[in-house]
């Protein structure tokens, strides 16, 4: 099984198991930086050197004698499940990807088909994102018409691989609280090329690609929603202390216990 998700960097300061939806262009940019003074020209997921990562057959026996020794930081990120499910959907599922195509090629005529979404012109955002929530949960739950897409797998899915496999999270913090959370991975390791987070621009690798999104979160989960958004994500609301009973909350309401979040994601 390994290690998938995983990021290195080159010089092995500090390793990053990837949540998708929940700052990693940013981060992934940061880590690349830190090592080379200059940011990768492009969308750091495409990046092939310059940062180790998993999906590199060359990456992979340094990655994971490093995270089996724990010989560096390692981290992660998460985010609120009621605004990456929705990022997710305004990204994924009504925006043209960077290759200008569709995401997965046949997934939306797919879901206009079988769920009634609509994504061209003026649509109802908030009827079709609801469909898309049916969707979405058929396939976390059922693994039907398809397997979960990682971007909107549950965010415990992808952080357990990582602790599971032998691995030692020394820091998760909150996409809602980034400079604080990746200004203390950074005061807890050593960089080549000093970073000052007040210049890093954010790198939103999805930004543009969907319509703007029409009106407050809360406003797209009604009873309803709010049931299959904590049928999904219910051990993300837990774990990473987020507000269930409040989708307008996008904050945590409390701080992450990295002890409880080793113990419950290890099986």
């Amino acid at each position: 099984m390994g290690f998938p998700g995983t990021w290195m960097t080159q010089s092995e300061s500090m390793v990053y198991r990837v949540v998708p939806k929940c700052a990693c262009s940013t981060i992934g940019q940061i880590m690349y930086y830190s090592d080379h003074g200059e940011f990768f020209d492009g969308d750091i997921h495409d990046a092939t050197d310059g940062l180790h990562k998993w999906a590199l057959e060359d990456s992979q026996p340094r990655i994971e004698a490093n995270v089996a020794a724990h010989r560096s930081y390692a981290f992660t990120c998460v985010r609120n499940p009621y605004t990456r499910i929705l990022s997710s959907f305004f990204d994924k599922i009504c925006g043209i990807q960077r290759n200008g195509r569709r995401y997965r090629g046949n997934l939306v005529p797919l879901l206009i088909q079988r769920y009634g979404i609509e994504v061209e012109g003026d649509f109802d955002q908030i009827a079709s994102f609801r469909r898309f929530l049916l969707f979405a949960r058929d396939t976390i739950r059922w693994r039907r018409p398809m397997d979960p897409d990682i971007h909107w797998s549950a965010i415990s899915g992808h952080v357990s691989t990582f602790i599971a496999n032998g691995g030692t999270y020394d820091n998760i913090f909150f996409t809602e609280k980034f400079n604080e959370g990746m200004q203390s991975v950074l005061d807890a390791t050593e960089q080549r090329c000093p970073v000052d987070l007040d210049k890093i621009p954010r790198f939103n690798e999805s930004e543009g690609h969907g319509p703007k999104r029409a009106h407050p979160v809360e406003d797209y989960f009604d009873d309803l929603s709010m049931h299959l958004v904590y049928e999904m994500y219910k051990p993300d609301f837990q774990l990473f202390r987020y507000d269930f009973e409040n989708p307008a909350n996008k904050m945590p309401v409390g701080e992450i216990d990295l002890a409880e979040v080793h113990a419950k994601l290890s099986g």
